[in-house]
C-alpha cells in the first residue's frame, strides 16, 4: 500500500474542508459546475466516475463472469439487504428520528419531506461507485460488477412500487431519463470500453505484463479522481452547508445508522453462511450504498428543488464517500476475524 492509499482518509477529511471552504468563497464557480448535467446527471462527476471505474473495471475477465455463479450465496444475500431490508429499515429510522426524535429541531412542515428524502435515497442501490469501494477492500470485481448489473434490472421494476408502498402514494413517477443515462453512461459504456481495452492489451506482446503495468498507472489517478468527486461534491452544497449545518447534521443521524445497519447486515450473513471475503466486502458495501443520483432526482421531481425531500437526498450524497471509507476500512480490519470463521470447520 501507497503512502498517498495509507493516508486516505486524512485526503478525504482536506477534501471535504477544501469542498466546504471553496463552494462557500466562490459559489458561482461552483454553481456554474453544477449546472453542467443531462438528466440530473452532472457531468464533470461523470468524469470523474469514469476515471475511478475504468481501472476497476479493466481488471475483469469478462470470458469468466460465468463463474461468478459459485457466489449464488453472496448475491442472494446481497438482495436481500437491498431490497427487503434497506428501504423498509430507513423509513422507520427516519420516522423514529425525524418525527420523534428530532422533530422539536427540524422545521414541521417539512418533517414529511425529510423521511420522503430518506426513503427515496435508500431505495435506490448504488451503480458506480461500488466499483471503487470493493477494488479497495480486494473484493470480487466479477461479482460486483454482476451485482450492480442485476440491481440495476432489479430497480426498473421495483423502485417505483416501494417507493410508492413507502410513502402512502398511489404510484410515482421516475426519471427515466436519469435512470437510463446513468446506468449506460456508470455501467453499460464502461464496460465496453474496459473490455476492448483489456482485450486489446492482453492480445499485444507480454500482455499480462502490459496491462499489470497500466493498471498500475491508473490506480493513483483513480484515487485523485475520488478524492476531487468528493471536493466537487461538497463544493456544491458549500453554501447549504454553512447555513443549516444543524439540520444537515440531523440528517445525517439515520442515513449513517441505516450504512452500518446494512453493511453490517451483509457482513454478517455472508460469514453465517460461509461466503468467501471477497464476496462477502462488496455485498456489505453494496447493501450500505445509494444510487444518489437516482435518488435526487426523484426527490426533486416529487417535492421540488428546495424541498426538504430534495435536501435529505443530498446529505445522503454528503456522507456517501466518508462513510462507506469507513466502512472498507472496518472490512479490511476485520477479515482475519471473517476468515477464521470460514476456515473452522463446522
Amino acid at each position: 500500500m501507497s503512502l498517498f492509499e495509507r493516508y486516505l482518509s486524512i485526503w478525504v477529511l482536506l477534501c471535504i474542508i477544501a469542498g466546504i471552504t471553496l463552494g462557500h468563497w466562490f459559489p458561482n464557480t461552483f454553481h456554474a459546475l453544477g449546472e453542467l448535467e443531462i438528466a440530473n446527471v452532472n457531468l464533470p462527476v461523470a468524469v470523474l466516475v469514469w476515471l475511478m471505474i475504468l481501472p476497476m473495471l479493466l481488471k475483469i475477465d469478462f470470458r469468466a463472469l460465468h463463474e461468478v455463479r459459485k457466489h449464488a450465496r453472496g448475491v442472494g444475500i446481497t438482495l436481500f439487504v437491498n431490497w427487503a431490508v434497506k428501504p423498509f429499515s430507513m423509513a422507520l429510522l427516519g420516522w423514529l428520528f425525524i418525527r420523534v426524535l428530532f422533530a422539536d429541531w427540524l422545521p414541521a412542515a417539512q418533517i414529511d419531506s425529510y423521511i420522503a428524502g430518506l426513503i427515496i435515497l435508500a431505495a435506490a442501490p448504488c451503480t458506480a461507485m461500488v466499483f471503487v469501494w470493493s477494488n479497495l477492500t480486494n473484493g470480487h470485481p466479477g461479482f460486483t460488477l454482476t451485482q450492480v448489473a442485476l440491481n440495476d434490472v432489479i430497480m426498473v421494476f421495483a423502485f417505483a412500487p416501494i417507493v410508492a408502498l413507502l410513502l402512502g402514494i398511489a404510484s410515482i413517477t421516475v426519471p427515466w431519463d436519469t435512470l437510463v443515462l446513468s446506468v449506460v453512461l456508470y455501467i453499460v459504456l464502461p464496460v465496453i470500453v474496459a473490455s476492448l481495452w483489456r482485450r486489446r492489451l492482453i492480445n499485444m506482446e507480454h500482455g499480462e505484463a502490459q496491462l499489470a503495468r497500466r493498471l498500475q498507472l491508473l490506480q493513483p489517478l483513480s484515487l485523485l479522481a475520488l478524492l476531487a468527486t468528493l471536493l466537487l461534491l461538497f463544493g456544491f452544497q458549500g453554501k447549504q452547508i454553512i447555513e443549516q449545518p444543524f439540520i444537515i447534521l440531523l440528517l445525517a443521524v439515520p442515513i449513517l445508522i441505516q450504512v452500518y445497519f446494512n453493511s453490517g447486515l451483509a457482513y454478517l450473513l455472508s460469514r453465517r453462511f460461509g461466503v468467501d471475503h471477497r464476496v462477502a466486502a462488496p455485498a456489505a458495501l453494496i447493501g450500505a450504498s445509494n444510487f444518489f443520483e437516482l435518488a435526487v432526482a426523484t426527490a426533486i421531481s416529487l417535492y421540488g428543488l428546495n424541498s426538504g425531500a430534495a435536501l435529505a437526498t443530498v446529505v445522503g450524497v454528503l456522507v456517501e464517500v466518508p462513510v462507506m471509507l469507513s466502512v472498507v476500512r472496518i472490512v479490511n480490519a476485520t477479515r482475519p476475524w471473517y476468515q477464521r470463521a470460514i476456515e473452522t470447520p463446522v
